[in-house]
């Protein structure tokens, strides 16, 4: 049988994303749910770090682009916020290319566009 990783931590994410979908609803900009969840996960005492920055080197040379994370939360999942139709496989794709920069093990993929949250685990 295999472990979910994070699977506690992940399940207060998913929550505390779920309590911002159920009072804001569906319609707003991607900015407005990011500023919602900082209240949110301060709320309930979740560590988090909002658009992180993660530089990206090859054969130990700095390149010039890097990626921003939406959230960093307890310094070990990237939470990755969006607010459109439906996810996608290049959103999926996205968080993997983001787990890769941060050597993180665990994206959690939320989409606030849809009637419901839903959200997807995107592990290495």
């Amino acid at each position: 049988m295999t472990d979910i990783i994070y699977k506690d931590e992940a399940y207060n994410i998913i929550g505390a994303c779920m309590e911002v979908h159920s009072a804001l609803g569906k319609g707003f900009n991607e900015v407005v749910y990011k500023d919602a969840l900082e209240i949110e996960f301060t709320n309930r005492q979740i560590y988090f770090e909002r658009e992180k920055k993660f530089e990206i080197r090859y054969k130990n040379i700095l390149l010039p682009h890097y990626y921003i994370t939406d959230f960093i939360l307890m310094d070990r999942i990237i939470l990755e916020v969006k607010a459109i139709e439906a996810l996608s496989s290049a959103h999926i794709k996205q968080t993997l290319n983001y787990l890769a920069a941060s050597k993180l093990k665990l994206g959690l993929l939320v989409n606030f566009g849809e009637d419901s949250l839903s959200h997807k685990r995107v592990a290495l």
